[in-house]
């Protein structure tokens, strides 16, 4: 699957996956929940003790983040360049909060002075933004946007679900004060597990909304003084006192996609962080090469494209679909397409996770340049595999 993502999942988190399940309060698996907090922390590279997962897709931790935050009548900023900005701003929208979308055109990316003037303009209580956007490959800087943040008393969350680990992303180096991220990119596993990590601050702010639902109130407990959480299942509150040493219930932890969790991210950091990033960032340079090499025209601002996914437009002429299929069911190859203002416009080919791999590259250059010839495209004379594979060779 080489796509925006998901994408196959590296094999030893497959194998991870097939193990014994476990009581939800067997002390191996709240070791096991243990253990995970301490990895993600190191994945996050963050001192952040509330780092844990919520049990569900990347979107169920967007979700959970923002409903969990947002009172009604909240101001949130929204940065949109591209179709997850317009994602934040739903969720937004549906739990009540006062959104303020800001738009960029597809392909672009926020200035820092852009950024700060429109925290000043209007002054909200929290900023959501994504760090990378697959739908436009862009991705959008954010080594300012938590100071900006910080420096006006504004709460910056985060969306990394398709970048975290294959670019940079320092969470306490950068003064991001939430993120959430999915398992299904970079991190080389499937989706239905979404990482989490905030500041103590933030984790007060969503304490003050704790109201346990009945049945299971400890003894003298008094909820919060906010207003209680509208969800019950993305309940960070009751999540977090699940987490907690407490282990007090909330609902029973998918003990494979714990599994799936930690062993993605014993991958990342046995690689080495700093190796996983230059692996996707090599990936991506060898991609573009071939890419080049096709005289395909690359979409979006080079300049702050992400790593693990290329956009490029599709030759005039030629049927965006078909080709697709012919990748997919002569060699076993999926490639993106696309939506909203580019749908029938770019398709979006990845090299992410278990799949920012040489011969993976390699193989879907090739396949592709063979069914562009098929379908009538003429191409330079420049052998597509040949300049990604000198990439890798002159590293």
């Amino acid at each position: 699957m080489m796509g925006p993502g998901p994408v196959n999942a590296d094999p030893r988190v497959q194998r991870a996956m097939s193990a014994d399940l476990l009581g939800q309060y067997d002390p191996a698996m709240t070791d096991y929940m243990n253990e995970v907090m301490e990895l993600y922390r190191q994945i996050f590279v963050t001192k952040n003790h509330w780092t844990f997962l919520i049990d569900g897709t990347s979107r169920s931790a967007i979700e959970a983040a923002l409903v969990s935050m947002v009172e009604k009548g909240d101001k949130v900023l929204v940065p949109v360049f591209g179709r997850f900005g317009h994602l934040l701003t739903e969720i937004s929208e549906r739990v009540g909060a006062t959104v303020i979308p800001i738009h960029k055109d597809w392909g672009e990316i926020f200035t820092e002075e852009e950024i700060a003037s429109a925290l000043d303009q209007h002054k909200p209580s929290i900023l959501a933004i994504c760090q990378g956007d697959t739908s436009t490959t862009m991705n959008q800087p954010l080594d300012y946007v938590g100071r900006l943040c910080r420096e006006r008393g504004v709460i910056s969350y985060v969306d990394a679900t398709a970048s975290l680990v294959g670019n940079p992303l320092p969470v306490d180096e950068y003064q991001i004060d939430i993120c959430t991220v999915g398992l299904q990119k970079c991190l080389g596993g499937p989706s239905g597990s979404a990482p989490v990590t905030m500041t103590d601050e933030v984790a007060d702010r969503i304490k003050r909304r704790w109201h346990v639902e009945k049945g299971i109130e400890p003894e003298g407990f008094k909820p919060g003084a906010g207003s209680r959480i509208q969800s019950n299942y993305f309940d960070l509150a009751m999540i977090m006192a699940y987490w907690s040493p407490d282990r007090l219930n909330h609902h029973t932890e998918a003990t494979s996609m714990l599994y799936c969790a930690r062993e993605c991210a014993r991958c990342v950091l046995e690689e080495g962080l700093q190796n996983c990033l230059d692996r996707h960032f090599l990936a991506s340079k060898a991609m573009v090469a071939g890419l080049k090499a096709l005289g395909l025209d690359l979409y979006g601002n080079q300049d702050f494209k992400m790593t693990n996914v290329t956009g490029v437009y599709i030759p005039e002429g030629v049927i965006s679909e078909a080709v697709r299929h012919d990748m997919l069911h002569d060699f076993g190859i999926e490639i993106g397409t696309s939506f909203g203002p580019l749908h029938g416009k770019i398709w979006r080919i990845g090299a992410m996770g278990y799949n920012a791999r040489k011969d993976a590259i390699l193989r879907t250059l090739s396949s592709l340049t063979s069914v562009l010839k098929i379908h009538g495209v003429k191409l330079p004379d420049e052998d597509a595999a040949l300049a990604a594979l000198e990439v890798y060779r002159s590293a």
